[in-house]
């Protein structure tokens, strides 16, 4: 089986390429390298010791899009290739809702096009809305508080109705929480172009000098320590969810979405200690007001992903955190 994965040189991509190779898949990786590197492409390779071909590609340009279709017979196609930032969303609405609608639309017509019928969407838990108890299942309410979490939200509606017209596809919808850690061997990890948006990486470039200012946003959140609670994966268990989604979806037709994440929420304080005590570092933070479209507490059922998918997190906060710091040290 021939896998297009479109974002694949970006953090949750490359992992994934990993882990598609090393199951025996053919990968052929499309990204625009808006936030990722070609040297994701060469590590990949050198963890698994196969082949990645690479197209330098926006998926937004329709005929750049076709051009990798026509040289390749795909049998399913992963979908990584969007903007991710909810707080970037908030101030670049436009950019967020042109960039993930078109690419998702465009890929759509490319498989129509050239018989392609499996389509695994990388998702979000910011498409449920605010208010849900929890822990999220995927029955309750939808509905967003960011652009970020809006395109996420339409996409996976346009993969809805295109599954309702054509009756042989198989589309999954995969609702991550919050992916952290990094591949074991330290070659592969998060390391965002620019100042990271997200809690992780902002946590290394505070230790390693590149973010002179790391501000813990919102310290009066109704929390235990009132800082945000979030459902933290490891990003090798969340690969490990695709995996299995690829098989999923060559034996069902339809559209299914589940939630992968752990079932546990942990506040940013605890992240932070957690990533002290376990690398024997000081992280030094400061506390600063609430990010526009955060929410206080979030995390995942994910027994639909267990019972249908086989899914199951194994990995801990720990080895989390362990695992972003020896990528850290060793890129």
């Amino acid at each position: 089986m021939k896998i297009l994965v479109a974002g694949g040189a970006g953090y949750i991509g490359s992992h994934t390429c990993v882990a598609l190779l090393e199951a025996g898949y053919e990968v052929v990786c499309a990204d625009n390298l808006s936030n990722s590197s070609k040297d994701a492409i060469s590590r990949v390779e050198k963890i698994t010791n196969k082949s990645l071909p690479f197209y330098r590609v926006n998926l937004c340009d329709e005929s750049a899009t076709e051009k990798v279709f026509m040289e390749h017979s795909f049998d399913c196609v992963i979908h990584f290739a969007g903007l991710k930032a909810v707080p970037e969303s908030v101030a670049m609405p436009v950019a967020y809702y042109n960039n993930n609608l078109n690419s998702t639309l465009n890929l759509c017509k490319m498989m129509k096009k050239y018989g392609v019928k499996r389509f695994i969407f990388s998702s979000s838990a910011t498409v449920y809305k605010n208010g849900n108890e929890m822990p999220l299942v995927e029955t309750m309410d939808l509905g967003c508080t960011n652009p970020y979490g809006w395109t996420k939200f339409m996409c996976e509606q346009i993969l809805r109705d295109v599954c309702a017209a054509e009756k042989d596809w198989s589309v999954v919808l995969l609702r991550y929480f919050n992916p952290v850690g990094a591949h074991e061997s330290g070659i592969i990890g998060e390391d965002p172009n620019g100042i990271p948006n997200n809690l992780m990486p902002r946590i290394v470039q505070a230790l390693d000098g590149r973010l002179k200012n790391f501000t813990v946003t919102g310290d009066d959140y109704d929390t235990p320590d009132g800082t945000g609670v979030r459902d933290y994966i490891h990003v090798l268990d969340l690969v490990d969810g695709h995996v299995k989604a690829v098989d999923y979806a060559a034996k069902n037709t339809g559209c299914e979405a589940f939630n992968l994440g752990t079932g546990r929420g942990f506040s940013v304080l605890e992240l932070i200690n957690t990533f002290e005590r376990v690398n024997g570092v000081k992280v030094p933070y400061s506390i600063a007001a609430r990010r526009p479209g955060d929410i206080a507490t979030c995390y995942a059922d994910s027994s639909k992903a267990a019972k249908a998918l086989g899914f199951k997190a194994e990995k801990t906060l720990e080895d989390m955190c362990r695992d972003t710091w020896r990528f850290s040290n060793g890129k």
